[in-house]
């Protein structure tokens, strides 16, 4: 036989998982959102899980809380457990389908910052239909160090042409605050060029 991998798995840190059942099961503004995801991008850095970045996806209409996720690269060696493709893939689990927009389903998925080219593709094949983000812009890297990948002039518009709404620019002063506690406590920044 041969001596390769055959599968992998990512999950939730033990913090998040211990504390699922403490989190709302429903927020009714993209404010209440945004402050969730903040709250969990700043945790997950602190608990050494990955990067300060955490995403949720909720029911557009209910505000149903439907899944989250956060950076999980250093906790679990794979590069890909960012914190959208954790938040969407276990959406897609839960409702047993690859497909979030199916049958009419409206789902939002909010981020505290725009997504990386790698979580841009997975969040466009997703099925979401509105993407909700703290900001754009050169200050997640100049203050992180994180390398976020060529991401398109226009990724908004992009999304827009694919029946995808964005939102830019909730709770951007509190995203950035932890952007920079981030940075100034010179914890591994994790470019797969060797730069640390």
């Amino acid at each position: 036989m041969t001596d390769i991998a055959t599968t992998y798995t990512m999950t939730l840190p033990a913090w998040l998982v211990a504390e699922a059942d403490a989190l709302p099961t429903t927020l009714a503004t993209n404010e209440e959102r945004m402050a969730l995801v903040n709250q969990l991008a700043d945790r997950n850095w602190r608990e050494g899980n990955g990067g300060p970045f955490a995403a949720i996806v909720v029911d557009e209409g209910t505000g149903e809380l439907v899944s989250v996720g956060v950076n999980v690269v250093l906790s679990t060696g794979i590069t890909s457990g960012h914190a959208e493709v954790m938040a969407l893939a276990l959406a897609q689990q839960k409702l047993g389908r690859w497909n979030l927009g199916e049958g009419g389903a409206r789902l939002s998925l909010i981020v505290n910052w725009r997504p990386c080219v790698q979580c841009y593709g997975a969040t466009m094949w997703s099925g979401v239909r509105s993407l909700v983000v703290a900001g754009h812009g050169p200050e997640l890297e100049e203050l992180t160090g994180f390398d976020e990948g060529p991401v398109v002039e226009d990724w908004d518009e992009q999304f827009r042409e694919r029946g995808i709404d964005v939102t830019i620019g909730v709770a951007r002063e509190e995203a950035l605050a932890v952007y920079r506690a981030y940075g100034a406590a010179e914890n591994l920044v994790y470019n797969a060029r060797g730069e640390d």
